[in-house]
């Protein structure tokens, strides 16, 4: 059974999480919201998605900055850009929210819920489902595809967007000075007009 907390369903028992982040500002209100409820996360950056090199090292020391000023542990899932273009192959020219993106989410969540299983954690969820620039049906899909690859793991599908945590992340946004990204790291967005 879960427990409902405002606009938020907490799966019963959950204490501990692993929080697959993609930035600083969009796991701040989720990182703040988790902690005022009991739930624990692990924060893994995972985002080999993110182009260019640059971009990806700012937004990960921002993501790491975070985690530690909140004494959470921080795994950096490494940065294997190469590895990425290869599993989406053949969708470069797909639109955001096409089918380029559930390949995506899909990649670096299965990452995720590997990363779960390693640390001995049930459950993973995503910073992902807090982007209004995002679908979160395909941000499910892909929990759901990883988790049924990765056995003994959950996929905690949420909406992050609910419960106030949009206008909480662009408080705390200007709270902790975050760099705030125009786009959400791939380079094939970055080139959409």
């Amino acid at each position: 059974m879960s427990k409902k907390t405002s606009d938020i369903l907490v799966p019963a028992g959950v204490q501990q999480v692993l929080l697959h982040a993609c930035c600083a500002p969009c796991s701040s209100a989720i990182v703040e919201w988790m902690l005022q409820h009991d739930v624990r996360p692990t924060i893994f950056y995972f985002n080999p998605n993110i182009f260019p090199r640059q971009e990806y090292d700012i937004r990960k020391e921002e993501s790491k900055r975070h985690a530690e000023s909140l004494g959470l542990q921080w795994i950096d899932g490494d940065y294997n850009h190469e590895q990425w273009l290869e599993a989406v192959r053949g969708l470069e020219g797909e639109p955001e929210r096409g089918s380029r993106c559930l390949q995506c989410f899909t990649y670096r969540l299965k990452a995720a819920a590997l990363q779960a299983r390693e640390l001995g954690l049930q459950y993973f969820t995503t910073t992902l489902a807090s982007s209004r620039w995002k679908s979160l049906d395909q941000i499910t899909e892909a929990g759901l595809r990883a988790q049924q690859a990765v056995e003994g793991t959950q996929f905690w599908a949420q909406n992050w967007r609910k419960g106030g945590l949009q206008d909480r992340r662009n408080q705390l946004l200007r709270e902790y000075h975050f760099y705030n990204q125009q786009y959400c790291g791939c380079e094939f967005s970055m080139r959409m007009p």
